[in-house]
């Protein structure tokens, strides 16, 4: 039993039930590790109290390398590298940075911000993704929630869960 921890999972049919259950649930003071649904769900991340993304800081973060990488590698190349006389203009006029830094600034930005996701969904090689149940890919809405991170009983817990409609309560081990 090393390193697993109990969770009671409740399987739900149905989505509004889903999101009024959960408002329900986290009012009783229980604390959600995840709710899982084969679709998302409008209304049920702040149901869950989640807080907003910060992705687009780190799409700023990424298009700014992107940015400051294209114009260090368009002057290096015409200015440095392989400066070129070219009808008596200069070797590094800005007109020129302009498409080439562009394009920099929005391929890192996109691949930045992918890369994120998936590190920060755990979706890289070596994560086994948790699998509370194989339903919640098709059609049944799943709550899994931590034991060891909850003051209530385990009873208690299951008792909230079947209040809210729960069609299924069972306990898991992960």
């Amino acid at each position: 039993m090393s390193g697993q921890n109990k969770y009671i999972v409740g399987i739900f049919d149905d989505e509004d039930v889903l999101v009024h259950s959960v408002e329900h649930i986290r009012h009783e003071g229980v604390k959600i590790h995840e709710v899982f649904s084969p679709f998302p769900i409008h209304g049920l991340d702040r149901a869950l109290g989640y807080e907003r993304s910060r992705i687009d800081i780190v799409a700023f973060l990424f298009g700014t390398l992107g940015f400051c990488l294209g114009i260090t590698m368009i002057y290096s190349m015409m200015a440095v590298d392989w400066p070129m006389n070219i009808g008596g203009k200069p070797n590094a006029a800005p007109p020129i940075f302009i498409p080439v830094t562009f394009e920099c600034t929005v391929l890192l930005t996109a691949y930045g911000m992918t890369l994120t996701f998936f590190v920060i969904a755990k979706l890289i090689p070596g994560f086994t993704p948790k699998m509370f149940d194989i339903r919640s890919t098709d059609d049944k809405f799943v709550v899994a929630i931590d034991l060891g991170k909850n003051h209530h009983t385990q009873e208690k817990i299951i008792k909230i869960l079947k209040d809210n409609q729960a069609s299924e309560v069972f306990e898991k081990e992960l």
